[in-house]
């Protein structure tokens, strides 16, 4: 099911272009070799001009790739021979997913166990994420925990990094030949509330954890003589008091942003606090402009470049019917268009913020390859069937290719950073 780890540096043309365009193989990504240059020349230059002014228009028109934006600064360098885009591509059909068996997993819990909750069809299961002019390198899964061997891997975030956590230990479990030598630290259950959970690969002798913090700066009460609407303070200018115990991590990834809603904040009594002052006027999309602007100035201060990695994981689409989120239609097949779901505002903040950091910080812009899938999601298939979700997704699903981008990342020769 999964290969050594080997990337592809160039991607391949279809080959009905090539054919329609009676263009040689491609030696570079950019390079064009013509096979029968000199019968060319005896058709006549005006032939030639008209060729290559259709073949052009056909190519241009057809396969547009994007440029990637590269994110270098002193401490990474970029290797352009190998451009691509990891997140602008499609969803591909393929017969070896998924990676794992959520039965055989205890650490995938029972609300994102879609099939054990009584999902029936399992085409959501068979999807591949296929970059537009590259591959994802298959991995091997010994070879990872290999690689692992004494790190400590840290997600912080909220469910959705929750879920990624959970699929990175199922994915991981399938290469321990005794799974009881991978246990939650202290015994705990996963439950959606607890803050810090830890399962440890003994016999490789690393952990992988999770921290809960669904905002990443610091909730707190809110000051004296506050309105009474006012039930919490999310202090906007402190990171979270449990990010003292984030920093000796060898991999870091963070996520936020499910938790940035009107009906999550406001209408609960979050509101927030710069300088210990209440700013009530504050729209939600500047406020979390400013905890991104806290999160940035901790990473640069506080982590250590020569030990941790940072990720920071983008908004992942959702997929809901309606504005008030009661309307959950999970769709057997993915969509063949993004609609709209490729672009969010949250996930455009992040990237800008990245862009900034003065530390390496790789983004994983998972926003456009999320947006298709409208059949993934967890829906009524969860431990509370009356509450529909097409926010999170099930596993094995979605979250599993998130992780095969960041083993991508982690593990191959690839130095530079793309999104």
């Amino acid at each position: 099911m999964v290969k050594k780890l080997k990337f592809s540096s160039c991607g391949h043309l279809r080959s009905d272009l090539v054919k329609d365009l009676n263009f040689g193989k491609m030696k570079h990504c950019h390079t064009w070799v013509f096979h029968s240059f000199n019968g060319v020349l005896v058709i006549g230059p005006l032939l030639l001009l008209f060729l290559v002014a259709i073949g052009s228009g056909y190519f241009y028109n057809t396969y547009s790739f994007p440029e990637p934006i590269v994110h270098e600064n002193e401490n990474r360098t970029s290797n352009l021979s190998g451009k691509c885009n990891f997140f602008v591509g499609n969803w591909v059909p393929d017969e070896s997913y998924p990676l794992y068996n959520a039965s055989e997993c205890p650490f995938a819990e029972q609300g994102f166990s879609c099939l054990a909750n009584g999902r029936e069809d399992k085409e959501y299961l068979k999807w591949r994420w296929k970059p537009r002019n590259c591959e994802i390198p298959r991995f091997d899964v010994h070879e990872i925990l290999e690689k692992l061997r004494g790190k400590r891997v840290v997600f912080v975030g909220d469910s959705l990094s929750r879920t990624q956590w959970e699929s990175m230990i199922c994915i991981l479990m399938t290469g321990v030949e005794d799974k009881k030598s991978v246990y939650e630290v202290k015994g705990r259950k996963i439950t959606r509330q607890i803050r810090h959970l830890q399962v440890r690969f003994s016999s490789f002798n690393f952990t992988v954890e999770f921290y809960r913090s669904i905002f990443l700066v610091q909730p707190g009460a809110p000051p004296k003589r506050s309105p009474k609407r006012i039930k919490k303070a999310l202090m906007l200018d402190k990171m979270d008091d449990i990010s003292k115990e984030w920093i000796q991590s060898d991999i870091l990834i963070f996520n936020t942003g499910h938790w940035w809603t009107p009906t999550k904040l406001f209408e609960l009594g979050w509101y927030f606090q710069i300088d210990g002052k209440m700013k009530l006027g504050m729209t939600i999309n500047g406020a979390f402009k400013q905890a991104l602007a806290t999160w940035k100035s901790w990473v640069e201060k506080k982590v250590n470049n020569d030990r941790t990695r940072v990720f920071f994981r983008t908004f992942e689409a959702t997929h809901w019917s309606d504005e008030s989120r009661e309307k959950c239609n999970v769709t057997r097949l993915p969509w063949l268009e993004t609609n709209g779901k490729d672009e969010n505002l949250f996930s455009d903040m992040i990237i800008d913020t990245v862009r900034n950091v003065s530390n390496p910080v790789t983004l994983l812009h998972v926003t456009p390859m999320g947006a298709y899938r409208s059949d993934a999601h967890v829906g009524t298939w969860s431990d509370n069937p009356l509450v529909p979700d097409c926010s999170h997704y099930c596993l094995p699903g979605v979250p599993d290719m998130w992780n095969e981008l960041l083993f991508t990342f982690l593990f191959s020769d690839q130095q530079y950073q793309i999104y």
